[in-house]
């Protein structure tokens, strides 16, 4: 972290069991059950939570950009996120796929505000050159 960054929040949570176990948040807000990908647990899993947490930051980045060409988004406007566990001989990996709506605005400005808001969102800043992403807009 550069000396100039201002922490402005902390997510903290402790986990045990690791895939087949439980994660709780230090706040109380956030008790999962954590369960393997394509088993009969009952709990979610790393990827759905990571995607879950990159769907809502994205549309966050996208307000922002927004905001600032000057676009009102719509009210109806979502993220559908697809985080993909994947295997080879080098071990395991992660690939992503962002599907953007927002109903009501032409294809060129929903591109102009997925493209800002990928470059300013948080998780896609920590994913970028790491794993392979693709952002459509449906």
């Amino acid at each position: 972290m550069s000396e100039n960054q201002k922490v402005i929040y902390t997510g903290k949570t402790h986990t045990t069991g690791g895939r087949d176990g439980a994660s709780h948040s230090s706040d109380g807000r956030l008790d999962v059950k954590l369960s393997s990908p394509g088993s009969t647990g009952q709990g979610t899993n790393p990827e759905q939570l990571f995607a879950a947490g990159w769907s809502a930051c994205f549309i966050g980045a996208m307000g922002f950009a927004a905001g600032n060409l000057k676009i009102a988004l719509p009210a109806n406007l979502a993220v559908d996120t697809e985080v993909d566990l994947c295997s080879s001989t080098g071990g395991y990996s992660l690939q992503a796929r962002l599907n953007v709506s927002l109903p009501g605005i032409d294809q060129e400005t929903a591109r102009a505000i997925v493209d800002a808001a990928h470059q300013t969102c948080p998780y896609s800043k920590a994913t970028r050159g790491n794993i392979n992403v693709t952002i459509n807009l449906v």
